[in-house]
């Protein structure tokens, strides 16, 4: 399975930022795009799963307080599912 293409320079990484909605807060996540649509390519069928994944492969690229893990795992999922069902 391919992983996300790491962006060349910060430049390309501010690209690819996208804002959401965490817990009535707007925040900016790098990379979200490009892991919702490799986490879809695995084919995951429980939402716990799903958003493990996704927690996992946005950690790479963005701070997420533990105190607000919960409210980005709800947030992600939400836009996962909102891309996919599309």
């Amino acid at each position: 399975m391919a992983e996300m293409k790491k962006p060349c320079c910060a430049a390309e990484a501010m690209r690819r930022i996208r804002q959401i909605d965490v817990g009535g807060i707007n925040v900016g996540l790098t990379m979200l795009d490009d892991a919702i649509h490799e986490v879809a390519r695995m084919n995951l069928i429980k939402d716990e799963e799903i958003a493990d994944e996704l927690m996992k492969k946005l950690r790479i690229y963005n701070y997420i307080p533990k105190s607000a893990e919960q409210q980005y795992r709800s947030a992600t999922l939400r836009e996962y599912t909102h891309e996919v069902t599309l």
